[in-house]
């Protein structure tokens, strides 16, 4: 349902900004939210969502998925997460592979996820480019883009070893060359973009494809996102992070609430989970839902996720729900899938929480959404409503 204006009223609102309202109102117009507070006025022809008795969020943002380029009930023909032929891919986009139609995207939604990261996945030491998307309102990738490419998504640690030195025989077969391949091709972009920078007309080096899709991240314009599970992994990402005086984002961080000194003193944000699967290869070993609390504990936030599919998307909520019951406190648990992952995105000053100026995406919970059974009834995002059971 389309609407230029619509009102959400009587609602328990948690705004993720400091202040929540027992009984109040958002109204909407364009798809921003244009103001929160007690007894608004519906303009004539706005439609009226009657919250009494609900729990009124921002939409849920899960930072790190595959949504959609890693499609639901397909075998190989829909999995277009890694392109597993080159260890150095980072001019791959993963928009050019997401199905905004897979059955995924509409489960998101329905489980109050308005916002994601979809990644390419991690075989190779630099995967390609992430892009940050809406989870509904079209049926074409392009026109669900928040940001593209969002980020440089690169990977340490098992996987690049077992795709690349068990798989076919070729490097990276060790962590030592993982890192001397990421060091090469950063060395060799850098060398790339100083020449362009510095050529006249007609003595520009010749295209390089690769290296143009590592230029934005040498400029700091774009973060790397790291995948890095184990703590010698985590470490080696900020080993390389400082070398190249790039920005870093770090995923997973199975072994963060080992090095919790090390990680604060980086100031790398961190986005954790996936958590509720089982330890599937030893460098998870260590993964707990404590791991976010202790990082908490020690003056950190920290963004949780499904890491979709691993753990569907739909269940966001409940992996939030889980780290709370492990000593996260509950604002703390809400946030993680809100506004810090919003603020570990960069992209906090338009979703991620319910302001004045902000996009309007808003979840109508029959209870608090850390409760197992909750449901979300209503969801909207840019304002229109996209899923609504009331």
């Amino acid at each position: 349902m389309n609407s230029l204006s619509l009102l959400i009223k009587n609602g328990n609102i948690l705004t993720m900004e400091g202040r929540n309202y027992e009984k109040a109102d958002i109204l909407i117009e364009n798809g921003k939210i244009k103001s929160i507070g007690e007894k608004l006025r519906a303009p004539k022809g706005a439609v009226v969502v009657d919250a009494a008795g609900k729990i009124v969020t921002p939409g849920l943002i899960d930072a790190h998925t595959h949504l959609g380029i890693s499609e639901n009930s397909i075998r190989w023909e829909g999995n277009d997460t890694n392109e597993m032929t080159d260890p150095v891919t980072p001019h791959l986009r993963a928009w050019d592979a997401i199905n905004p139609m897979c059955e995924s995207f509409r489960e998101s939604v329905e489980g109050g996820v308005t916002s994601v990261i979809v990644s390419p996945g991690s075989a190779n030491v630099i995967g390609g480019q992430t892009a940050a998307i809406k989870t509904g309102g079209a049926n074409r990738i392009d026109d669900l883009i928040i940001k593209a490419p969002h980020s440089l998504k690169c990977a340490l640690g098992e996987n690049p070893k077992s795709v690349y030195g068990q798989g076919k025989k070729v490097a990276p077969s060790t962590r030592m060359a993982t890192a001397a391949i990421f060091r090469e091709t950063m060395f060799k972009a850098r060398e790339y973009m100083e020449k362009k920078e510095k050529a006249e007309d007609g003595k520009k080096p010749d295209f390089n494809m690769k290296y143009e899709a590592l230029i934005p991240v040498l400029k700091r314009e774009i973060p790397v996102h790291y995948h890095a599970h184990r703590a010698d992994d985590i470490h080696t990402a900020i080993r390389l992070t400082k070398e190249f005086n790039i920005r870093t984002v770090l995923i997973h961080s199975t072994d963060a609430h080992l090095i919790t000194d090390d990680i604060k003193e980086s100031g790398y944000p961190t986005i954790i989970g996936p958590t509720l699967v089982a330890k599937s290869k030893p460098e998870v070993k260590n993964k707990t839902f404590e791991t976010v609390n202790i990082l908490n504990q020690k003056g950190m936030y920290s963004a949780i996720t499904t890491d979709h599919p691993v753990i569907p998307l739909q269940h966001l909520n409940v992996c939030a729900a889980l780290c709370a019951q492990a000593g996260l406190p509950e604002d703390e648990a809400i946030k993680g899938i809100t506004i810090y992952a919003a603020e570990v995105m960069g992209l906090a000053d338009r979703i991620g929480s319910i302001k004045k100026g902000k996009d309007a995406d808003i979840v109508v919970w029959d209870k608090h959404p850390l409760q197992s059974t909750a449901k979300a009834e209503v969801v909207l995002i840019d304002g229109n409503i996209l899923h609504n059971i009331l």
